[in-house]
């Protein structure tokens, strides 16, 4: 199978890196990571596919009565899992449009848009200089465009399978198989 190494921007930034199906590193096991950043400093994301089943206001006090209340919380990676991080997503006529770490106020005001999701995500996947070019290199990550209907995609397990099926026939086929064989 041809391997799909490189990618057409300089940056993976606005990107989704995929975990190759073999990755055995559980932090990143059949994870779809949304990249906010990518230079020659490193690179940072956030996990998409990791929901942790609770509200923000089911974790902290603060948010309990607010507008952001309902916003989903994710695991985001496994760098700083105690710190908090509010991503906004906006599917517009003019292409998709990612708001990164923003203040609660800025998440509210967010909410209220059309077509507009905030998720909440504690921790988040960071990589130091050289360090994803290195597991690019080794084939650890496949580069996807961000699919205009990322929004309307289930944010479980199914989003990797999904947004791996795509990226071409030979990645359908090793999407789709289960995730312990040996147990078929």
């Amino acid at each position: 199978m041809r391997e799909r190494r490189t990618h057409s921007k300089e940056t993976f930034a606005g990107s989704l890196l995929l975990s190759h199906p073999a990755m055995g590193d559980a932090n990143f096991r059949r994870s779809v990571v949304l990249m906010s950043a990518h230079s020659a400093e490193g690179a940072m994301g956030v996990v998409l596919n990791r929901p942790m089943g609770k509200r923000l206001g089911e974790l902290n006090g603060e948010f309990a009565l607010g507008p952001l209340a309902g916003v989903a919380l994710f695991q985001g990676g496994p760098v700083q899992p105690e710190q908090m991080l509010l991503a906004a997503w906006q599917a517009r006529s003019d292409g998709f449009r990612l708001h990164f770490g923003i203040e609660p106020d800025k998440a509210a005001q967010l909410l209220t848009e059309d077509g507009t999701q905030v998720r909440a995500f504690l921790g988040y996947s960071g990589w130091s200089a050289g360090q994803l070019e290195n597991e690019m290199k080794h084939n650890a990550w496949i580069i996807s465009d961000v699919p205009e209907d990322l929004l309307a995609l289930a944010a479980d397990d199914a989003l990797w399978r999904t947004v791996l099926g795509r990226v071409g026939a030979e990645w359908r086929l090793l999407a789709d198989e289960p995730e312990h064989p040996e147990q078929n």
